[in-house]
């Protein structure tokens, strides 16, 4: 199988190349951008994210053999332009989730299982629509794009001591009542292999 690398570059000189990475990663850069901003706004953002990719990508680095953090970065430039309707959709999500309304229920709940199963819904989607703009999108890239530390500092464009600075302060801002003996919100994997967390299920 071809790496997305090796796909980019060939498209430099067959464009029609490209369709094989938008096969390759439209569905989870979608889904992403559907949670964070609704199932409209996301399917807006997925085709300028790829349009956006298209145009710039001679520009791609081709150390990369996946071309996730850089199609992550993209979405989530375009996303900061829709950050008062994210927020106001985390808020909507709280009352969706108990309607059973949600194009996918179980999405804001997978992500509380992930950062911590002892957080409800309700608590805890105000909280993360409160985060600052580089916390609540580290929080997400990684939550929800299921990006390791690396991949995230790839897709920002920050150093990985940045996204784990941003990590911590998210942990304490969306649980600052923790107690030492409570499952904390991000738990890290025993050896810290490759950088993610997961939560007690």
């Amino acid at each position: 199988m071809n790496t997305d690398s090796e796909i980019i570059q060939r498209s430099l000189g067959q464009p029609r190349a490209f369709a094989e990475l938008f096969d390759r990663h439209a569905g989870v850069v979608g889904r992403y951008a559907a949670r964070r901003l609704g199932v409209d706004a996301g399917e807006d953002i997925l085709s300028e994210t790829f349009l956006v990719a298209f145009a710039r990508r001679k520009a791609f680095d081709t150390a990369w053999d996946s071309a996730l953090p850089w199609l992550f970065g993209i979405a989530s430039r375009l996303i900061r332009k829709h950050r008062a309707t994210e927020a106001k959709h985390l808020r909507s999500s709280i009352e969706s989730a108990h309607r059973e309304e949600h194009i996918s229920h179980g999405d804001l709940e997978t992500t509380i299982a992930r950062l911590d199963a002892e957080i409800s819904t309700r608590e805890l989607a105000p909280r993360i629509a409160s985060l600052s703009t580089k916390d609540r999108e580290t929080l997400l890239l990684y939550a929800w794009g299921d990006l390791t530390y690396e991949e995230v500092a790839a897709a920002l464009g920050v150093p990985v001591g940045t996204v784990r600075s941003r990590i911590n302060r998210v942990r304490t801002r969306l649980n600052p009542h923790r107690s030492a003996g409570r499952t904390s919100i991000v738990k890290q994997k025993e050896g810290e292999v490759d950088g993610r967390f997961r939560a007690r299920a």
